[in-house]
């Protein structure tokens, strides 16, 4: 049985999601704030965390970047603040997702089987799939290493499974929707930020020039293509 950690400071709402994912098969622990969160996280052996921002004692942005630093497990990031530089800075430190409350807890568990389901298929693949290496950009899909020049660079899950998609699939021009369905697995409505975080993240750590990005082309009205 799959273990998720709910970091919710509100219980209402954290016995809400409890319940919902229980009667779908997933075992939930419940932290009531960003200290005891991150301690279970880290010493639990969860398979996802769903993490609230606004928290008390640690915030969840601070949770979110420590627990990313130690573990690669999803971690879907919880919010009641709509504003754009909240969500920003959540992927950026590390979330693979993204949702804004009220919110349907029905939503809430697809979101966590997409996830989950997309992470055992993302490992079962491994040992499987060949090396991608293009003008000093090598990606390594056994070991989810990256190499530019040489010089390691460190990406988040998500980050990798991205660039890796777009990787062996070169030249090809992928929407903002048709990339959130494929790496995230579910429906991308309303959610097409979350790949535009992802991208800008990505060119920041592999291009020479994240302003004139020589892997990772936006094609204006259309979306992404990787440039071989």
């Amino acid at each position: 049985m799959k273990k998720i950690l709910i970091v919710e400071d509100e219980r209402s709402i954290a016995e809400l999601q409890r319940d919902y994912l229980e009667v779908n098969g997933y075992h939930t622990d419940i932290a009531g704030n960003g200290e005891i969160g991150l301690e279970m996280a880290l010493s639990g052996k969860y398979d996802m965390i769903v993490l609230d921002l606004m928290l008390p004692k640690i915030n969840g942005f601070e949770v979110c970047k420590h627990i990313r630093e130690q573990l690669d497990i999803p971690i879907l990031m919880v919010t009641a603040r709509r504003e754009d530089i909240d969500i920003i800075r959540g992927l950026g430190l590390g979330a693979d997702d993204y949702m804004t409350k009220p919110f349907k807890p029905a939503e809430l568990v697809a979101r966590v089987k997409a996830h989950l389901n997309r992470y055992e298929r993302l490992i079962g693949s491994r040992g499987t799939s060949s090396e991608v290496e293009i003008r000093g950009l090598r990606i390594d899909p056994d070991s989810r290493r990256v190499f530019v020049r040489d010089d390691e660079i460190s990406l988040t899950t998500k980050e990798f499974e991205v660039l890796h998609f777009l990787a062996i699939h070169p030249n090809r021009v992928f929407s903002k929707d048709q990339l959130f369905e494929r790496i995230w697995g579910i429906d991308a409505m309303g959610d097409t930020q979350t790949v535009t975080v992802h991208i800008r993240k990505i060119r920041e750590k592999i291009e020479t020039d994240s302003a004139n990005p020589q892997f990772i082309e936006t094609v204006w009205g259309a979306g992404y293509r990787f440039r071989m």
